[in-house]
């Protein structure tokens, strides 16, 4: 079993002030301050977009998902910010579903968001569409009309086609292994029952050998589009994080120790 209180205790004796506004969300729905959002929200670009690095003033789809996920984390995600954010993330979407980032980001992309690259193009699309998913299932009973300008219907019924078609039959993904949950999670919510139970089969088999990292952001993932918590994929997610958590309540990430706080804290999400 997952020790939440330890997990609780060591994100407020190592986490930072953002990280510490993540939990305090997370617990008690507590409004972060505005010098927590400003960190966050820095550098966003005009379009609504924020770029991959200070050195080239492009909006990046990758860097923009990154961005409403940590806005997601404080409740945020449908702030101004957010709401520019998503309206760009929308609008940038391929005629075919799919999202892939600027040419002129070639140079500086890492392998998974890199323009022209089918894998890449899977990854990108699947998180696109996972994060307007989530801006969507908080936005549904308040707006019931699905053309009102905060929904996104459309843009995540056509992502969940394009990530359906690029699916191999046995229910695996020619791309990252990240892709995965968000195209599991992205499909259900489209009522793609069958699909998203084939790639959640595969996620099954590989969680043996999958990082804890990896696994809180599987069930996070799940847990937010709602699969829902008794969903046997996240059954054994939890107990395989309660198998890999440390004795200080935390979990390693795979990024170095300095990330172990933002890991922990996607445990909790998981969990909760």
């Amino acid at each position: 079993m997952v020790d939440i209180d330890a997990a609780i205790g060591y994100v407020v004796a190592h986490g930072d002030l953002v990280e510490r506004a993540r939990l305090s969300w997370l617990r008690t729905r507590a409004t972060p301050p505005q010098n927590v959002l400003d960190r966050i929200e820095q550098g966003q670009l005009p379009a609504g977009g924020w770029p991959a690095s200070g050195d080239i003033a492009v909006p990046s789809v990758d860097a923009t998902c990154f961005r409403l996920a940590e806005l997601d984390d404080l409740g945020a995600e449908h702030g101004p910010a957010g709401r520019r954010a998503l309206t760009w993330l929308g609008s940038v979407q391929r005629q075919d579903g799919s999202w892939e980032e600027d040419p002129q980001l070639a140079a500086q992309a890492p392998p998974w968001a890199l323009p022209g690259d089918p894998e890449a193009r899977l990854y990108l699309t699947s998180v696109a569409g996972f994060r307007l998913v989530a801006a969507e299932v908080e936005l549904r009973p308040e707006l019931p009309d699905p053309d009102d300008p905060g929904r996104y219907d459309a843009q995540v019924r056509l992502a969940a086609q394009y990530v359906a078609a690029q699916l191999r039959p046995d229910g695996s993904w020619p791309s990252f292994l990240a892709a995965g949950w968000h195209a599991a999670g992205l499909l259900f919510d489209q009522q793609l029952y069958y699909e998203s139970a084939r790639v959640q089969l595969v996620l099954g088999d590989r969680l043996p050998g999958m990082s804890p990292a990896d696994v809180a952001s599987m069930a996070a993932a799940l847990r937010r589009v709602p699969v829902g918590s008794d969903d046997w994929l996240l059954r054994a997610a939890r107990k395989r994080l309660g198998e890999t958590q440390r004795s200080d309540g935390g979990w390693d990430s795979d990024d170095g120790p300095q990330f172990d706080v933002h890991t922990t804290l996607i445990a909790i999400r998981a969990c909760r």
